[in-house]
């Protein structure tokens, strides 16, 4: 018989070991779903996990992938330090691709031709702001009326999505789309700069990587960094310390926000360089799964981000060589999360072996 007893102190081996055991299990639980709907296991699997590496294309497009979720997940880790549970990101890109993209097509449709070192930082100034006005709702609702930031920041993200469907089927459409819901392309002196020539990857990437060494800063080297995470780990604690609760709820919310409507407004400028309403396909809510296997650390956010790029990447791989149906890629990330979370009960607990006869 099995018996859970609990450690001494938390083990900093299993902390490390289980996201990969997690990943462990959930390939194995693939493999028998792949069995399940008549698929070759072993080929799935590749299809999965080592096709996405197998050339220069297919690595770009997992670093492309990877660039929103990172960025998102950065500013989501800034939150759940804090114990600021914002569970809108989804939203607060949304809002950022407006913002972002709002500005690109005003500068499209003005014929104003801007150098790219002035436009694009412009463009994505206008998704930060769009992301942090979004964010700032769910920061006045929690600290003006005591209201759960959970609820307000993921209903707001359905606001957030009929804001889009409205901008692009109304004002926004492009009258030349011949009745496709989508703005016209932006101009060409607004987009992010292409990384690796005959590939989609854009210097967002090296953005996001600069990004995680910025917020490794904040978050262990800065004061205000160890405010939020006072605050978060020992509330009582951060209050005789004198640290004001409203001050850290805003910041990380700021924070947050602004990180994950700038992701929007990379994304608008650089990878679809127009609006549509399917323009986010979920990332903001992909990003709290990286956030989580990436133990809220800006490194392992950079590696979870890759990891859970790979499993999109492989999820339309396999929709065209297997046949697989679209919505095996989101199993599979739901499978990451919640083994992930039973495998961080080995973290507080040891597991013992004793007989039947010991436990009667």
């Amino acid at each position: 018989m099995l018996k859970l007893e609990a450690r001494a102190q938390p083990s900093k081996l299993m902390s490390l070991a289980s996201p990969v055991l997690a990943l462990v299990l959930t390939a194995i639980i693939a493999a028998l779903l792949f069995v399940a709907l008549g698929k070759d296991p072993v080929k799935g699997l590749a299809i999965f996990f080592i096709e996405p590496w197998s050339n220069l294309r297919q690595i770009s497009e997992v670093l492309l992938k990877a660039t929103p979720l990172i960025v998102i997940a950065l500013g989501l880790a800034v939150c759940y330090r804090s114990n600021v549970w914002n569970i809108g990101a989804e939203g607060q890109y949304l809002l950022g691709v407006l913002g972002g993209g709002g500005v690109a097509l005003w500068l499209t449709t003005q014929g104003i031709v801007l150098p790219k070192i002035a436009s694009v930082p412009l463009v994505l100034l206008g998704g930060v702001l769009g992301g942090m006005a979004w964010a700032a709702l769910v920061a006045l609702l929690r600290d003006k009326f005591n209201a759960s930031e959970i609820l307000c920041s993921l209903m707001l993200v359905y606001v957030a999505q009929q804001l889009v469907n409205y901008m692009v089927f109304g004002p926004w459409k492009d009258p030349k789309a011949f009745g496709f819901p989508q703005t016209k392309n932006f101009d060409a002196s607004t987009w992010l700069p292409n990384l690796l020539g005959g590939t989609r990857l854009h210097i967002g990437f090296i953005a996001a990587l600069v990004l995680v060494a910025v917020m490794w800063v904040f978050m262990f080297r800065i004061y205000r960094g160890y405010q939020l995470q006072v605050g978060g780990l020992a509330p009582a604690a951060a209050r005789y310390a004198g640290f004001s609760a409203s001050t850290s709820l805003w910041t990380a919310l700021m924070i947050s926000g602004g990180l994950a409507g700038l992701a929007g407004g990379m994304e608008a400028i650089g990878t679809i360089r127009q609006i549509t309403p399917h323009i986010s396909a979920g990332l903001g809510f992909t990003a709290i799964i990286v956030c989580f296997v990436g133990r809220l650390h800006p490194v392992g956010i950079v590696f979870a981000g890759l990891l859970l790029s790979m499993m999109i990447i492989g999820g339309e791989l396999g929709q065209s060589r297997l046949g697989l149906p679209n919505a095996l890629t989101g199993v599979f990330q739901g499978l990451l999360l919640v083994l992930l979370l039973a495998c961080d009960t080995l973290i507080n607990f040891r597991i013992r072996v004793r007989s039947a006869l010991a436990a009667a």
